[in-house]
């Protein structure tokens, strides 16, 4: 019991690094189909290209900002609900310890342990670290390796602006006469790789998940366009 808990505790490691690696990918995906339409939108309108300089800029900046505020208040959110979860576990192991001993020994025996090694084995983890044992098995957290509000945060805005900066090069670098198109294909293969990462560490559909990125990006991309298109005309 104690190799499965250490095994568990391993597993939970892993997928707190498998759930970064996945909110980088989709904040750069954000980064890319947002930052494509603000600067393809502005190319539409015909501005010169200090304008689409500083709308493309004031995007990722503006986008970057907007994704770690959320991301931190998000999971500021989630980790106080830990917090709370473990502060009643707290009160209860300290309140009735011989019915948080018969508890955790259900909760081991729903691992498939028979009742007698199960009894030893909730003693022998509440004799350790009862909190700890009852967080993973009961809350299915570590009191040790609560989720990061500032992590999210850091981790969502750089891959934003990473993201983002692939369209606004791509406009920037490439000739007026091609830049949307440049920037077309610039964001179809970006969006292509992210899509197909997200898909690699979701175990889904590689094909499904790249051609729902590209076919929104290409949308959204499209539609600013338009409406660049008609606001220039108007201007």
């Amino acid at each position: 019991m104690v190799e499965e808990v250490l095994e568990d505790r391993q597993s939970g490691r892993i997928a707190s690094r498998m759930n970064w690696l996945r909110a980088g990918v989709m904040g750069a995906n954000d980064g890319i189909v947002s930052t494509a339409g603000m600067v393809v939108g502005v190319a539409g309108a015909a501005v010169g290209s200090a304008a689409l300089l500083a709308s493309g800029i004031a995007a990722v900046v503006a986008g970057a900002m907007s994704m770690a505020v959320g991301e931190y208040v998000s999971v500021s959110s989630q980790r106080d609900a830990q917090a709370a979860e473990l502060a009643t576990e707290r009160s209860d192991l300290l309140a009735d310890p011989e019915g948080e001993l018969d508890q955790l020994t259900g909760l081991t025996r729903a691992q498939g342990i028979d009742a007698d090694l199960a009894r030893q084995t909730a003693a022998q983890l509440t004799a350790n670290d009862a909190l700890a044992a009852h967080a993973r098995l009961e809350l299915g957290i570590s009191p040790d390796e609560l989720v990061s509000p500032w992590r999210a945060a850091w981790v969502s805005m750089t891959a934003f602006v990473f993201g983002g900066l692939v369209p606004l090069l791509a406009i920037l670098l490439a000739p007026m006469s091609v830049a949307v198109p440049v920037t077309a294909v610039a964001v179809v293969l970006a969006l292509a790789v992210t899509g197909s990462v997200s898909a690699h560490l979701g175990g889904a559909s590689k094909c499904r998940a790249v051609a729902r990125t590209v076919g929104g990006g290409l949308a959204a991309m499209t539609i600013t366009y338009a409406i660049g298109l008609l606001v220039g005309t108007q201007l």
